[in-house]
C-alpha cells in the first residue's frame, strides 16, 4: 500500500498534476483511487462546501474543524480502507495544508493543531508528499488566466499567500520532497515520476 499527496500554493498545478499521475500509475498497470480535499465523502463534500465556499464570516476554529471533519471521514471510510485493498492513493493535499493555511496562514497555534491532525488522521502519513513551489503572482497569474472562480483562501491577500508558501517551502520529514513548479510542465512531471515511481516501487520509464 503507498499513499502519494501532492500539496502546493494556490496556482501550483496539484489537480493537473494529480490527474496526469493518476493517467501515468493506470497505464504502468497500477490499482489508483484518487482523491482530493478536503472532500471525497458525502460528510466531507458537505463541510467543503462550508469552509471553502461560504461568504460569511467564519471563527478560525471552526475553519479548522470543518476541515478536520472533512479528513477525518474521508481517511476512515476512504483511504484506509483503500490502502488496505493494496490500492495506491493519491490525494490532492492532505495534513501539509493545515499547517500552510491555519497555522502559518491564519495564526493558530501549531501544538494544538498538530495534535487535532493526529485525532482527524488517526496517526496516517503519506509515503510521499510532493510540494510543489511557485511564487504567489505566478500563481495568481495562473488562476487569472484559467478564469478560475475564487474560493474563501484564494480571495485572501498577498501576504496570507505568502504566509501559505514559505510553510510549504520550509516543510520537511518523512517522504516530503519539493518540486519547482514554475519549470515547464515537462520537467515537473519527471521530477513527479521519478519519485513517484521511487516511492510505488515502479520501473523509471519515459514521461510524455
Amino acid at each position: 500500500m503507498t499513499f502519494l499527496v501532492v500539496e502546493g500554493p494556490e496556482g501550483a498545478g496539484k489537480t493537473t498534476l494529480v490527474r496526469w499521475l493518476q493517467t501515468e500509475l493506470e497505464a504502468a498497470g497500477v490499482s489508483v483511487l484518487t482523491v482530493r480535499e478536503p472532500g471525497g465523502t458525502p460528510v466531507a463534500e458537505a463541510a467543503r462546501k462550508l469552509a471553502l465556499k461560504s461568504r460569511h464570516d467564519m471563527a478560525l476554529g471552526a475553519e479548522l474543524f470543518l476541515v478536520l471533519a472533512a479528513r477525518a471521514d474521508l481517511v476512515e471510510r476512504v483511504i484506509r480502507p483503500a490502502l488496505q485493498a493494496g490500492q495506491v492513493v493519491l490525494c490532492d493535499r492532505f495534513w501539509l495544508s493545515t499547517l500552510a493555511y491555519q497555522v502559518a496562514g491564519r495564526g493558530l497555534p501549531r501544538a494544538e493543531v498538530d495534535a487535532a491532525l493526529r485525532l482527524a488522521t488517526g496517526g496516517l502519513e503519506p509515503d510521499l508528499t510532493i510540494v510543489l513551489d511557485v511564487p504567489v503572482t505566478v500563481g495568481r497569474d495562473r488562476q487569472r488566466t484559467a478564469r478560475k472562480v475564487r474560493d474563501r483562501f484564494e480571495r485572501e491577500d498577498d501576504a496570507f499567500h505568502e504566509r501559505v508558501r514559505a510553510a510549504y517551502r520550509a516543510a520537511d520529514g518523512r517522504g516530503v520532497v519539493h518540486i519547482d513548479a514554475s519549470q515547464s510542465k515537462q520537467a515537473v512531471r519527471q521530477a513527479a515520476w521519478h519519485w513517484v515511481a521511487q516511492t510505488a516501487e515502479l520501473s523509471l520509464r519515459g514521461v510524455s
